[in-house]
């Protein structure tokens, strides 16, 4: 498919060409350093034909990256639009043409920028537009988490779905970490009862913990059957251990399997 042009509802231009360049490293780069990727059954929203705002919390660093790998494995026909700090933005130029908007942070001009970009997205049902809710690092276990002003506005008088979304990144049984998404119930903002900022800040806040709560139940009991795996990273203890565990099973006459488990797994 072509690259985007510019529109006229104020979002910049995305290229197609570059965001495919970026995935095959974002692919990369995750097998790398985690087990794999896995969503919670039962919590994959339907959007098609609708604008769609997902809000999440921010755990990490990683969340940016899982954000696109989901939306590849999910909505592949989605452009993806999400704020960053220009500051950080401006030591990386070429994630402008990928859908990432530099915003001021903490300032006037910045939450006028976000919404008008928010907004735009809001008015299109080609876009995913993605916000961590607190702005700044928060661990998983933090509840409530603490949402910006700006979120509780897109609500307010916006359009399309609102979507919370949960991020955890727990160690289980193999060496490397299980990055684990968890979506919750979808406010249809065409239908949502007219209420102030304020109403729209505590509905959102105890709709982003409660999917937290469903995520972390999930992550403790640890049963990667409750899971859609979206993608799969490295397995294994490390070069050495994982050669003499291969040749024993050669020795055996059986398959080499490198999860500590002993359950290879594949993305479905």
């Amino acid at each position: 498919m072509a690259d985007s042009a510019e529109h006229p509802e104020g979002l910049p231009p995305f290229s197609r060409t570059r965001f495919g360049w970026f995935m095959a490293y974002v692919r990369w780069f995750f097998r790398r350093h985690f087990h794999a990727l896995r969503l919670l059954e039962g919590t994959h929203p339907a959007i098609e034909g609708r604008s769609v705002v997902i809000y999440t919390n921010h755990p990490g660093w990683w969340d940016p990256l899982v954000f696109l790998l989901l939306a590849e494995q999910l909505y592949p026909e989605r452009l993806n639009y999400g704020p960053i700090d220009s500051a950080a933005l401006g030591k990386y130029r070429f994630l402008e043409s990928i859908g990432f908007l530099g915003i001021e942070p903490g300032t006037w001009q910045g939450s006028k920028k976000f919404l008008r970009y928010a907004r735009a997205s809001q008015r299109r049902d080609d876009t995913i537009f993605w916000i961590t809710a607190a702005g700044t690092f928060v661990d998983p276990r933090v509840r409530p988490v603490p949402i910006r002003p700006g979120v509780a506005h897109l609500a307010s008088g916006g359009e399309g779905l609102l979507v919370p979304m949960a991020m955890e990144y727990p160690f289980w049984n193999e060496r490397l970490p299980e990055a684990l998404v968890a979506f919750g119930d979808p406010i249809d903002l065409s239908t949502a009862a007219s209420r102030s900022t304020d109403a729209w800040q505590e509905q959102l806040t105890t709709g982003l913990a409660a999917t937290q709560e469903l995520l972390a139940h999930a992550a403790i009991a640890r049963d990667p059957t409750a899971f859609r795996t979206l993608a799969v990273g490295r397995e294994g203890v490390g070069m050495i251990y994982d050669t003499i565990r291969w040749a024993s099973a050669r020795l055996r006459g059986r398959a080499f399997d490198p999860s500590h488990t002993g359950r290879h797994e594949e993305a479905r």
